[in-house]
């Protein structure tokens, strides 16, 4: 048994080399095929090294894993991501934010580092992408220029610049290749995640790439960025308590693109502040996320926090980042909405058929899946669920859906719908603030506000509900 163990491994350790050698290409071709490589190695030496003295105790499910998905084979992945930058980093993003009870929890932590940010551009690399898209006299539009990066991210970096009228501005400047790279990065990370069993069935990763692909492909399209900020900045030109900065044109283009400056400290940083700030930044965030999908159906689903910029002397929220923006059909929007409101009331019926009508389920789960939709449905519907204000530090609705997540990997059937990748991404991150930063929010008052003013498209299959 040990043997024919060991010598499955070591084929797999042959192919994953073998493939990320023979399938790399562009720039990015020797860091991969070195994590193939490295990957073989340390899968090698994790099964020899359960060959010997089996798993350790503690392991818990680690032992049904691949042998690739060692703590070390894990630290591989994140630091080739980090270094490989693009489309690669950008699945290692997304990757990152999901749910201990989804992805094993050797590759959260690894890729914990990825989340911290990218290698940075080189200066004369740097000078080289500003001169193609901006033109060589670039700098004579600028008072001053700062070469040491803000923040470096998944498809670029930003610097901090003063115009020649004296307004501080930051220029997004994006990496070289990124954009034409995105199917080729992608496809590789696929292929690694793939030949190394390092994320489960059920988690249906080849739709997951496919959206990535699709999403990459808008975030590396600055002009279309450039819309979207202008867009959101008309958008909330009424609301109170939000800001979105102007975008300087005139030193934009498709990989580069110049805002206004805004000050800030990111979400997370509240948590210090008094209650009845913390509320308020809560109260503001949640009522931001169910305007943008209930409201405007256009939705920024990038949930870092350094995207929103909390101004304590304004009490205002400087919205920076608008890549990652997008629209969500009318239908989906209509059901969606149901669903919440399913989800709040506890309606199992309301649930499933809501569930069926977006794409969630099949209908032809057993029953036991069934059963932990549903309640999974529940628990995130808890914040909605009574009136007054919801603690969300007293009730982290994410460690409870946590516990459901085996079974429903078991007994899924069909990955989510295409729109709820983002949207997911963006609702998890909405809570996830809010419990950071230990905000009580009346969120039943907040949807019911906007579920009794919407109109909707076919009205007769409106979720009755006890807005009491």
């Amino acid at each position: 048994m040990a043997s024919r163990d060991l010598r499955r491994l070591l084929d797999g350790a042959a192919l994953v080399a073998r493939e990320a050698a023979r399938r790399s290409s562009g720039p990015d071709i020797l860091r991969f095929a070195g994590l193939g490589a490295g990957l073989a190695w340390g899968g090698l030496q994790e099964s020899a090294r359960r060959v010997m003295y089996g798993t350790p105790v503690g392991d818990g499910n680690r032992s049904a894993l691949s042998p690739f998905l060692s703590d070390q084979n894990a630290e591989r992945v994140a630091l080739a991501l980090c270094r490989m930058r693009g489309a690669a980093l950008k699945v290692g993003q997304l990757l990152s934010i999901q749910d201990e009870s989804l992805v094993p929890p050797p590759v959260l932590a690894a890729l914990d580092i990825v989340r911290q940010g990218a290698d940075v551009m080189p200066r004369k690399q740097l000078n080289s992408v500003l001169d193609a898209e901006l033109g060589q006299g670039w700098s004579s539009r600028l008072r001053s220029f700062d070469y040491e990066p803000l923040a470096a991210a998944s498809i670029g970096q930003v610097h901090r610049a003063v115009l020649k009228d004296g307004s501080d501005v930051v220029m997004k400047i994006q990496y070289p290749g990124v954009a034409d790279s995105i199917e080729s990065d992608i496809e590789n990370v696929r292929r690694l995640l793939t030949y190394t069993n390092l994320i489960p069935k059920g988690l249906f990763l080849d739709r997951a790439i496919k959206v990535a692909k699709q999403e990459l492909a808008r975030e590396c399209d600055y002009f279309l960025e450039a819309s979207n900020q202008k867009r959101y900045k008309e958008l909330l030109s009424d609301s109170e308590g939000y800001y979105v900065p102007r975008v300087t044109d005139e030193l934009s283009s498709k990989k580069v693109l110049t805002s206004e400056f805004v000050p800030g400290v990111p979400i997370d940083k509240v948590a210090v502040l008094s209650q009845e700030t913390r509320n308020y930044v809560g109260c503001k965030l949640l009522e931001l996320t169910i305007k943008e999908l209930f409201v405007f159906r256009f939705m920024q689903t990038d949930p870092n926090w350094s995207n929103f910029l909390y101004d304590d002397s304004e009490r205002q929220f400087n919205l920076i980042d608008f890549g990652a923006a997008r629209e969500f059909p009318k239908k989906f929007v209509d059901d969606y909405l149901r669903m919440v409101v399913a989800c709040a009331n506890r309606d199992r019926a309301g649930v499933l058929e809501m569930s069926r009508r977006l794409g969630f389920l099949t209908g032809e789960e057993p029953e036991v899946m069934l059963d932990a939709h549903v309640e999974a449905a529940f628990i995130v519907g808890v914040p909605f669920a009574t009136p007054g204000g919801h603690d969300f530090r007293a009730n982290n609705i994410t460690h409870s859906v946590s516990n459901l997540g085996a079974t429903m990997l078991k007994y899924r059937l069909t990955p989510p719908p295409d729109e709820v990748y983002s949207l997911h991404r963006k609702l998890s991150g909405a809570f996830l603030a809010c419990i950071k930063i230990g905000a009580v929010v009346p969120c039943r008052e907040m949807l019911f506000k906007v579920y009794e003013q919407y109109d909707f498209s076919d009205d007769h299959l409106e979720v009755l509900s006890n807005t009491g």
